[in-house]
């Protein structure tokens, strides 16, 4: 299927130029974007949530966390926990075996190795049990000012419709990305290209129709 901005965006031959045309349409739509987790700057809690979001929506994400961080606030009472409270608790999240004792294994080693403390490091960030590349890169843009392309499905969904990278991989998405989008800007550009996947560019009915991107290529004689 080709869609409808693909044969002008593959016209512009640079991918610096193509990937500033999309970031520059994406910050009209969504000038204000941010994590859509609600972690209140907390680093705790937006490990939690975003090891919850694997296969999950955000939304869902965001109800389960109210009653879980009630019940369990901090790294010391995840890692006291039983595996079934922390199950029941985020059961509707999917996955929830496998993410539970990711949670209280990774409260373990906040504990033993970081005195209870989220390191700010993207090294110690990848070595805590669940945490990969995604989680660590959404951290260090999020909350300690250093951006990273964050690899989520929507990011890699249309940057590869929009040719911006070669192939819908994660390691290719974040190696590719990252040489045309500016560092400074790499955390926001994750953050709208996420808003205009769920309103838009969705995976299996995008509105193209609607798109501002493919509008804006038109205008613009491209």
């Amino acid at each position: 299927m080709e869609y409808r901005c693909q044969k002008r965006l593959t016209a512009i031959r640079s991918k610096k130029a193509r990937a500033l045309l999309v970031s520059s349409v994406l910050e009209r739509l969504y000038p204000d974007a941010e994590c859509s987790l609600d972690h209140e700057n907390d680093p705790f809690r937006l490990l939690v949530m975003a090891r919850l979001s694997a296969q999950c929506t955000d939304k869902r994400v965001n109800e389960v966390s109210r009653e879980l961080f009630k019940r369990l606030p901090n790294p010391e009472a995840f890692a006291k926990a039983e595996l079934g409270e922390i199950e029941e608790l985020i059961k509707s999240c999917g996955l929830y075996r496998m993410k539970a004792k990711n949670l209280r294994d990774m409260s373990r080693e906040l504990i033993e190795r970081h005195g209870g403390e989220v390191p700010r490091t993207k090294e110690e960030l990848l070595a805590l049990s669940g945490v990969g590349i995604k989680i660590a890169n959404l951290m260090m843009g999020d909350l300690f000012g250093d951006p990273y392309i964050v690899p989520d499905t929507h990011c890699i969904r249309i940057t590869h419709r929009t040719k911006l990278i070669s192939k819908p991989e994660p390691t290719v998405c974040i190696n590719e990305l990252s040489r045309i989008i500016p560092k400074a800007e790499q955390s926001d550009f994750c953050h709208r290209i996420v808003l205009f996947g769920r309103d838009v560019c969705s995976a299996q009915a995008p509105k193209c129709e609607y798109c501002p991107l493919a509008t804006e290529l038109e205008k613009e004689n491209i």
